[in-house]
């Protein structure tokens, strides 16, 4: 049976999920909610 408190001990992340972690908090990439709202914006300015 397993002792999933000894596996938990034993865990560790792999490498690459931190690194895939890292690269998308700290990416700038615009995602659609900032493109409508910087329309949003510029129809406001126009009006």
């Amino acid at each position: 049976m397993l002792n999933f408190d000894e596996e938990i001990k034993k865990f560790k992340p792999s490498l690459e999920v931190d690194e895939t972690e890292d690269a998308i908090y700290n990416s700038n990439i615009k995602d659609v909610t900032d493109v409508v709202q910087e329309l949003l914006e510029e129809m406001k300015e126009n009006q």
